[in-house]
């Protein structure tokens, strides 16, 4: 008799202790806007997984890179939402700061994961310096968080997000359950095709890419000048280990991405200088 009542209680305890378990704690940010269709998608992902904080720009803010708002003010308004599980808020300044305001004035501790996209558009290879995207999660990533940045090559607004979803939720819960080596965040990437057409999910390098930028000189009614940004991506890599061969192939493309920006190689080769 007193083994099975032994037995009861240790069933009810692990039953217990699997209920009493606390979801992860998750934010959410981007830099296309707390609008964007991906991250609405996103959001809904990681609502699966955790309880989910969202602090994204009011307005889209692509390209911005690791910006921070210095010399204006920044405001933050609370979105009111049904779901009890996400809070929402808006941001007016870059990705950057939308993760330095939740860090340190909106989160009571610090969140189990940082996700940032998804992206409309990839961040593969160099694009990776000028992502607003990405530059949220490697703040996070400086702040000591584990982080992921998530982009889709498909610049469209209404965008088709619905094949990223059980890979985002994958990932998500994979970094989760094994962190992430110091340093680093990942650089995530998916192509533009349907869910039974992606091959797999490919760990790879940044490919040695550039953009041959140019501008175009125009004139204001007025007679004034200003130019527009253009050019056209130039893969220069032939390497099968890389991200942009990856995205060609129909695969999912992972980075890890380190922060400390450190050409450890140049280190030796300066020592011989004649400073």
């Amino acid at each position: 008799m007193l083994l099975i009542l032994t037995l009861k209680m240790v069933k009810f305890a692990l039953i217990e202790n699997r209920t009493m378990k606390k979801k992860p704690l998750i934010l959410v940010t981007n830099d296309d806007g707390i609008t964007a269709p991906g991250i609405r998608t996103l959001i809904a992902v990681m609502a699966e997984i955790g309880d989910v904080v969202v602090v994204a720009p009011d307005s889209p803010q692509s390209g911005m890179g690791h910006a921070i708002t210095v010399n204006n003010t920044l405001y933050l308004n609370k979105v009111s939402k049904e779901n009890a599980t996400i809070t929402e808020y808006n941001c007016s300044g870059t990705p950057v700061d939308c993760v330095k305001l939740a860090v340190h004035e909106i989160l009571k501790q610090k969140p189990d994961l940082c996700v940032s996209g998804i992206n409309h558009g990839s961040n593969s290879s160099i694009n990776v310096i000028y992502s607003g995207t990405m530059s949220a999660a490697v703040e996070a990533g400086i702040e000591g968080i584990p982080a992921i940045g998530f982009s889709l090559a498909d610049f469209n607004w209404n965008a088709d997000f619905e094949a990223t979803k059980p890979f985002v939720k994958k990932i998500a819960e994979q970094v989760l359950a094994n962190k992430l080596p110091d340093g680093t965040v990942l650089n995530v990437n998916f192509p533009k095709l349907k869910q039974e057409e992606i091959k797999g999910i490919k760990i790879c390098r940044q490919a040695k890419a550039l953009w041959m930028e140019k501008f175009d000189k125009r004139k204001t009614p007025y007679g004034k000048d200003y130019f527009w940004l253009s050019g056209e991506f130039v893969n220069q890599d032939k390497g099968e280990d890389t991200d942009e061969f990856a995205l060609a192939n129909g695969y999912i493309s992972v980075v890890p991405v380190q922060f400390d920006m450190t050409a450890h190689h140049a280190i030796q080769q300066l020592n011989t200088w004649d400073f």
